[in-house]
């Protein structure tokens, strides 16, 4: 029996808890989008595999929104019901769920995917169905299709940013930089792009190297000797620029650690690192590493301090099997995600794709991140701010920089 057959099943939340379990292979019990004043939107979050700790969270947030929405009147006149699903961290089975979601279960909407592989395995099933896909995580670009709302930030947004930084004064002024990932799209193409971005500031190709791990790998003890070994090489700052994805980041941070590399010595730019990756870790020993979101837990401003009072409450209500004192970025992205598509779905008066995306233009949103996000006609990005964190002791980012406004999106990368 294959994976799909024997781990996938359709939840369906009323907004505030869960309900009833759909099986997907009971196609009786699968109602309309828009039955009985209802309209369902469709989660694509696993709660299981090597992803589980991270995407699973995001099942749950997506839930909190739909109550927010509901608690002040719903949409159109109708209920938000939020179906999950849990695709097992197996990109194929994405799109699998992704297609019955919009074909059978007729969701209005989809939000989904963390890696950029899932994402593309789900691509042309919303193109086909003509549907939308709400995508929370930054990501590598080069990609602008009009069946997908790119709710985080392009590398011009986020990545060069925190690069520009450590290679300033104000940062470690780095010279050199070790490059490892897992190997699928985002880390290639965003070390491609880095490696054309550092080409025209002059930095000979002997300055940077570059390593692939396969995903959920955990043995990092021979790469960080190899970067160690790099770091004592002439030549100027070493920084990592770490894209592994899932639980190879704890699994790397905590070999740094234990190897006795401070971020005095090597920094590492974690860029799919979040807070929830550092629970259970000594932060003690990884205290000054970076990241760069546009969002961080510690964030100032009344409207993350709602957020974060909300999602405690969620948390107990629901038995969510997370942390109440934790919050990610991509928590933050899937939370105005739901709230955008709302707002969307009542400019428009309708809860077809088509109509909802005509209405894209000129939204905006108090996002808890303290910035007001938007969108324009132009395309399906969303403009947001950008935070670079800093490690703490207490397993969390302190802000170390953050932008003055909302760049605008770039979705196509001119370095690669």
């Amino acid at each position: 029996m294959s994976a799909f057959d024997r781990r996938t099943f359709l939840k369906t939340t009323a907004g505030a808890a869960a309900g009833a379990i759909l099986p997907l292979a009971a196609p009786p019990l699968i109602r309309s989008a828009r039955a009985a004043g209802t309209v369902k939107l469709g989660c694509l979050f696993s709660s299981s595999g090597t992803m589980a700790n991270l995407e699973g969270r995001l099942n749950f947030v997506a839930g909190m929104a739909a109550e927010e929405i509901n608690a002040a009147g719903g949409v159109n006149g109708s209920t938000i019901e939020v179906v999950t699903s849990d695709p097992a961290s197996d990109w194929p089975l994405y799109a699998q769920v992704g297609r019955q979601m919009l074909a059978e279960t007729k969701v209005a909407a989809l939000f989904g995917c963390w890696t950029s592989v899932s994402r593309k395995s789900v691509l042309p099933v919303v193109e086909q169905n003509d549907g939308l896909l709400f995508y929370p995580l930054h990501f590598e670009g080069d990609e602008n299709s009009k069946n997908v709302v790119y709710v985080n930030s392009p590398p011009a947004s986020s990545v060069l940013p925190a690069v520009d930084y450590l290679m300033s004064p104000d940062g470690v002024e780095a010279k050199r930089f070790f490059m490892l990932g897992s190997d699928y799209v985002w880390p290639r193409k965003i070390n491609k792009q880095l490696k054309g971005y550092w080409k025209t500031k002059g930095i000979d190709e002997s300055a940077w190297k570059e390593e692939y791990v396969p995903f959920s790998f955990s043995n990092f003890q021979t790469l960080v000797n190899q970067i160690r070994a790099f770091a004592d090489a002439p030549g100027g700052k070493l920084v990592v620029v770490l894209t592994v994805v899932g639980s190879s980041i704890p699994d790397f941070m905590r070999e740094f650690a234990n190897q006795g590399i401070s971020s005095s010595d090597v920094p590492v730019l974690g860029l799919d690192m979040v807070e929830a990756d550092l629970e259970g870790l000594d932060t003690q020993k990884l205290v000054g590493h970076l990241n760069c979101w546009a969002y961080l837990q510690q964030a100032k401003g009344e409207a993350n301090q709602q957020f974060l009072k909300r999602w405690a409450g969620y948390v107990g209500k629901t038995k969510a099997p997370f942390r109440p004192d934790v919050a990610i970025d991509p928590m933050v992205s899937t939370y105005d995600a739901v709230h955008l598509w709302a707002m969307a779905a009542k400019k428009a008066g309708s809860f077809d794709a088509p109509e909802v995306r005509k209405a894209f233009g000129g939204l905006s949103f108090d996002c808890p991140s303290g910035y007001k996000i938007g969108m324009t006609a132009e395309n399906n990005y969303v403009s947001r701010g950008v935070f670079i964190g800093s490690v703490n002791e207490s397993q969390g980012f302190d802000v170390l920089w953050q932008s003055e406004d909302t760049p605008k999106p770039v979705p196509m990368s001119q370095y690669g």
